[in-house]
């Protein structure tokens, strides 16, 4: 009977402290994590992915463009497509001035030519003629000075009357008008000492751009043989809309940019302010002020023209090709240590090619320009959930 109540109470113990072990155990049992609520799974979902990984050769190969963001005023550089030329006196066109046939020539393409030289020879029988106009016409003035002579003469001796000698006045008067004719004729036709062919003689000095005269070839009157220009007298005409034409001033600053990356400055000389009827634009005249010589006729430019007129406050300027928008964003790509962040801009104005930006970039950030879409592009298939 005594063991049966031992083995009673043993058996409660057990139990008690078991039951004593799993309740401390529930008490210093970390609680379960919280399930994550709706609304902060879809802030989660609807935080965009900003960033885009790549390396150096992955930039290389997508053609991606870096450049910092330049400084300056707003509203004031205009880009345009510019065509050097010479000046209108410093070019010249070269006709045969008598049709006829060419029968010597003096200068070819490339050669250097003085103003007043002859380039070439075309014999004409209008130069014929007008020389025989000429002769004739002195010769009458010969007849007619001596026949004054005359009667003066007969006039002092009371011999002639008066009316013989007025007479011999007008008549040699006629005739010195008619050598003056004949003189004017023959130098308008550059009548060469041979008296029977036109010389085609260069008004400027400068270089033979074209010849397209043959010898023995007959040319019409009038028919272009060469081209003369002086390389060193030089302009540059760049044609703008007529909205940022009107923002260019007589002596803005200008930049030049040849195709092989030369950069020349340059000042605005003058602008039409008439827009073309058939280009719906207005031309621009600019002057190069240093590295001129760097220049030929013909050859293509970029200009980026400062325009003074309605300039705007200092600040950011970025290509147009940097700006992109990405929803209701409006963002550049700025480069970091593992590639491309893209960060909200607020955009001003935009002109000839570039874009103001008013807040959210600092001057000399280095973003992406030329294919900076490409970027765009990546965000949005991640955002689309692609990958």
């Amino acid at each position: 009977m005594t063991n049966n109540r031992l083995y009673a109470g043993a058996a409660l113990g057990l139990v008690l402290v078991a039951a004593l072990g799993f309740g401390a155990g529930r008490m210093t049992q970390s609680p379960p994590a919280a399930a994550p609520t709706t609304a902060t799974a879809a802030a989660s979902a609807a935080a965009p992915n900003d960033t885009v990984e790549l390396d150096a050769a992955g930039i290389k190969t997508a053609g991606i463009t870096i450049a910092p963001a330049a400084a300056g005023e707003l509203d004031t550089a205009i880009a345009a497509s510019a065509t050097v030329e010479a000046t209108p006196d410093a070019e010249a066109v070269l006709t045969a001035r008598a049709p006829g046939t060419v029968t010597r020539i003096f200068k070819r393409i490339g050669d250097p030519i003085r103003a007043g030289e002859t380039m070439a020879l075309v014999e004409s029988r209008d130069a014929s003629a007008i020389a025989a106009d000429r002769a004739a016409a002195a010769a009458r003035v010969t007849l007619a000075s001596k026949q004054v002579a005359r009667e003066r003469s007969l006039l002092a001796q009371g011999v002639s009357p008066r009316a013989d000698y007025e007479t011999a006045q007008a008549n040699l008067a006629v005739a010195e008008a008619d050598a003056r004719r004949a003189s004017a004729a023959a130098g308008a036709v550059r009548l060469s000492g041979d008296g029977r062919s036109v010389a085609v003689v260069s008004p400027v000095t400068g270089r033979v751009t074209a010849a397209s005269a043959k010898l023995g070839q007959f040319v019409a009157a009038e028919a272009e043989l060469f081209r003369v220009a002086d390389p060193t007298r030089l302009q540059i005409t760049a044609s703008l809309p007529p909205a940022d034409a009107s923002r260019v001033r007589a002596g803005d600053r200008v930049e030049l940019t040849t195709s092989d990356g030369r950069t020349i400055e340059g000042r605005v000389r003058s602008e039409t302010g008439v827009v073309d009827p058939d280009t719906r634009s207005a031309t621009i005249i600019i002057e190069p002020s240093a590295g001129g010589s760097l220049l030929v006729p013909g050859q293509l430019a970029q200009a980026r023209i400062f325009a003074s007129g309605g300039a705007a406050k200092s600040g950011v300027m970025v290509p147009q090709d940097a700006v992109q928008t990405i929803g209701d964003r409006t963002v550049v790509f700025v480069r970091t240590g593992k590639g491309f962040r893209a960060q909200t801009v607020q955009v001003g104005s935009r002109s000839g090619g570039l874009v103001a930006i008013t807040s959210g970039l600092s001057a000399g950030t280095p973003i992406a320009t030329v294919n900076a879409f490409l970027l765009k592009a990546e965000i949005e298939k991640n955002e689309g959930g692609d990958e």
